[in-house]
């Protein structure tokens, strides 16, 4: 399984190079779409949202139907080639995303692992601790992905994250 993590900016690119199957694009609700003409309609994400820990009226947060949603798409993805995931800087919301699915493919219990497989992949991430909150409740696990972020703390400051990949192997995740 791999699942690519990248910025807007970095987009074409990551597509270009890995060919991936699937492509999840989170970013605000105002911004200009990316067109991905290479990704079948139905193999494409676009989920619109701000930012945000928490609620901030008039702003747009995740809620629990956008986490619905991902875990829909991302169950349609047979793993086949790469899945990518992208936001504005490739830093919270796309990182969240990738974190929430690789959850969502593993076993209850392997949430800290996946983080810290995270937190290796990229010194940068922050996942979006809402998005967190929202999968962890709809995934059934118990706070586990909550306390998982939380063990592998903010991210290293930068304007723009290095893309990146999550991934596992029949070995687990490395």
């Amino acid at each position: 399984m791999k699942i690519l993590v990248g910025s807007l900016r970095q987009l074409d690119t990551l597509i270009e190079r890995h060919a991936p199957s699937h492509v999840i694009t989170l970013l605000a609700p105002d911004s200009d779409v990316p067109q991905c003409p290479t990704i079948a309609p139905d193999k494409r994400l676009i989920m619109l949202f701000h930012d945000l820990a928490a609620p901030m009226p008039p702003l747009l947060p995740p809620d629990g139907a956008s986490i619905q949603r991902l875990l829909a798409f991302g169950a349609t993805w047979d793993e086949s080639a790469p899945v990518l995931m992208h936001c504005w800087a490739g830093v919270s919301r796309s990182p969240a995303a990738a974190f929430i699915l690789a959850c969502a493919r593993s076993a209850p219990g392997q949430e800290h692992a996946v983080a810290h497989r995270l937190r290796s992949a990229s010194p940068f991430a922050t996942p979006n601790a809402l998005m967190v909150a929202l999968a962890d409740e709809a995934l059934g696990r118990e706070g586990r992905m909550i306390e998982a972020i939380r063990q592998i703390g903010r991210g290293a400051d930068c304007g723009e994250g290095i893309a990146f990949a999550l991934d596992r192997d029949g070995d687990g995740w490395r």
